[in-house]
Formats: C-alpha cells, structure tokens, sequence
C-alpha cells in the first residue's frame, strides 16, 4: 500500500474512531444493543488501516481456534447456532480491524476522539446521577415525547443496563482524555454515576466495578510488571477451576435464601454442572445452553461455565490463555495511567461475564471490542 493510500486509510479510520466518541455515550443512554452495529461500521471503516504485528499474533491465532472449535461444535449442538457462528466470524474480523487501526490514526484525531470519549461519558455519567435522584424521569419523558411511552420498571431496567458500559469504559475514557489535554475531574461524574445509579437502581454489579477498578489499578500502578502477570495467571485459572468453584458454592450455599437475581443464577448454574458432567471434553455445543430452557433461560450468567457447557474443556482453555493474554500484555517497567485503566477495565469485563452476560451476546462483546479499541487509542 503505498504511503498516500495508508495516510487515507488511517484517516478514514480516525474519522470513524471520532464518530464512534459521538455516539456512544447516547448508545448507552438510548439503547446499548446499538454497539453492535457501531462497532461493525468502525470495524469496516479500518480494514484498510489495520495491521496484526507480531505481539498480537498470538491472541489472534487464539481466537481463530476458538472459531474454529466453536463451529466445528455445530455439528452435535441441540440448537441452531449456525447465524451465532456467522456473526462470531464477522465480529471476529471487524472488531480486530477497529482494535489494531486505532493504533495507527494520526494524532489529531486520536487526540479528538479521545478527548470526546472523556467528556461524552463525563456528561452521561452526570445524567446518571440526575436519572438516579429523579427515578429516570429524563428518559421517560424522553420516551414520551417520541410517542413510544414506557412502564416504570422497564425504564429503570433500561437506565440501568446502560450503566454496565459506563462501568466498564469509564476507565479508559478518564485515562484518554488525560493522555489528550482533558481535565482529570472528568473522572469524577463517570464513576459517580456509574455507582449512584446502579446502588439507586438496585443494580449491584456497576457498584462493585467501580471499587474493582480502582483497586485493580493501584495494584498495577505501584507493581506496573509483577500485577498484570499475576492477574493473567489469576483470569486463567478463574476460567478454567469454575467448575470447581460453582461446586463449592453449591455445598456452601445450600440451604440458604437467596435474592431473587442471585438465586436464578445459582439454579443457572446448577444445571450447567449438570449437563457440564455430560460431555466436559468436547462441551454440548456452540449456542446449546438455549436448549436447556427453561432451566437455564439463555444463557447460564457465567461467561468461563457456558464455555464449559457448549465448548467443553478446549474452549474454556482456549479462554483462559485469551484472559492470560490480556492481563500479560499490559505488564511494563514503567507506571502509565492507561495501562492501570486497561487493566481495570478488563476486570471489569471478566467480572461481568463471570455473573451477568452470555459469551455470544452481540452488544457485550461489541462493548468489549470499543474497550479494546480506547485502550489502543489512547496507550500509542
């Protein structure tokens, strides 16, 4: 390619890091399902940008096996998994185009996105303090005026989906907007709404991010290379002793009332083991956690268990070197304060997939691909 044609490659690609700051706090706000499409369009925007060097080769070729056994699992999968494959392959694609490019945009436009990350989330972080003390009156007035009125409880519900984004990318985009002249308050909405909201809300999960974010990345701001290689080798063994882990819960758990949401999740995962005892080498197959309802309604909330369950014990190692990967990647000499939000941010992704989110929801790992992208945006 020859150097005027990557200049406008790497433009395009710039431009549509920019348009993506625009529009993803109002995703998140409005409808996070949206990211799906975002990160789609950004990603087809960087083809041409984007190159794998050889840091990232491995982590590639990682999730190349990981396609590769999920649709070969088609073949014994109790479910229709075949449109889940096609879309796991384009997202694969596209997400990493938008991920590898980010780190080849010129300046001023990574300088612009950035700083339109920080003060977009600054701002929607504020509006979630305002939607916590008014019961989420903005966006149901909002919903009224659009002619498509809606119910208390599924306004609160929506609100408070929007709030695990703001959880996870918070980090990044405080971290970025610094790295490009924006003011560090910024951070202080992010993380205030993102936990008054989810506390207000009854929403748990948000409120502990932002103290697992904050303490993830002290860790790796005062030991910057021992704390990701400790993390990495934490994440894999997470992924792949869960089974082991939700027995010990079973046993330590029995007898005992839970909250609605959590005993759900627990029957969840119960079942899981159940059928997990089945066919733990080889799993049930890509999407078969959607044959087991309604004992698992979906998906079982444990992003490491439902590899288990449909991928079997290569999918769940091949997970765990990809959690290995990430942590290990951010391990360095010297103390940068995007390296401790990236770091905090991938806790906070794994937090979330280990008690909310399906592996394959399109918006969840849509939302992990932006993450992956401010964190190349703002780490160059």
């Amino acid at each position: 390619m020859s150097t005027a044609t990557s200049g406008l490659a790497t433009r395009v690609a710039g431009g549509a890091m920019i348009t993506a700051a625009v529009l993803a706090p109002l995703l998140a706000w409005l409808g996070p399902l949206g990211f799906a499409p975002l990160m789609a369009l950004v990603g087809l925007a960087c083809l041409p940008a984007a190159r794998i060097g050889w840091r990232e080769a491995p982590l590639v070729g990682l999730l190349g096996l990981a396609l590769a056994w999920a649709l070969l699992s088609l073949l014994w999968s109790p479910s229709e998994g075949g449109e889940t494959a096609l879309k796991l392959a384009a997202q694969l694609v596209l997400y990493l185009a938008a991920w590898r490019a980010a780190a080849r945009v010129p300046d001023a436009y990574r300088d612009r996105a950035l700083r339109l990350f920080a003060w977009g989330f600054a701002l929607y972080g504020a509006l979630l303090m305002v939607e916590a003390m008014t019961g989420g009156v903005v966006y149901r007035t909002l919903r009224d005026l659009i002619g498509d009125p809606i119910r208390d409880d599924l306004a609160r519900k929506n609100i408070a989906q929007g709030s695990f984004a703001l959880a996870l990318l918070w980090p990044l985009a405080a971290a970025g907007g610094v790295r490009a002249g924006a003011p560090v308050w910024l951070a202080l909405p992010m993380a205030a709404g993102t936990a008054l909201l989810a506390q207000v809300f009854l929403s748990d999960a948000p409120v502990l991010a932002v103290g697992l974010v904050i303490g993830v990345g002290a860790l790796v701001w005062i030991w910057p290379r021992s704390a990701p290689r400790i993390f990495a080798l934490g994440a894999a063994a997470l992924v792949l002793l869960t089974p082991l882990i939700v027995m010990v819960a079973q046993a330590m758990l029995a007898g005992r009332t839970l909250p609605v949401s959590w005993g759900q999740r627990v029957g969840y995962w119960m079942h899981a083991m159940e059928r997990l005892s089945e066919h733990p080498w080889r799993g049930w197959g890509l999407e078969a956690s959607r044959a087991f309802s309604p004992a698992i309604q979906l998906h079982p909330h444990n992003g490491a268990l439902q590899a288990w369950l449909e991928l079997g014990m290569i999918g769940a190692g091949v997970l765990a070197l990809t959690w290995a990967f990430v942590f290990r990647r951010l391990a360095g000499d010297a103390r940068d304060l995007v390296t401790c939000a990236a770091a905090g941010s991938a806790a906070v992704y794994l937090f979330f997939g280990m008690v909310s989110f399906g592996l394959w929801q399109e918006w969840w790992l849509a939302l992990g691909a932006l993450a992956a992208m401010m964190a190349a945006l703002a780490k160059r």
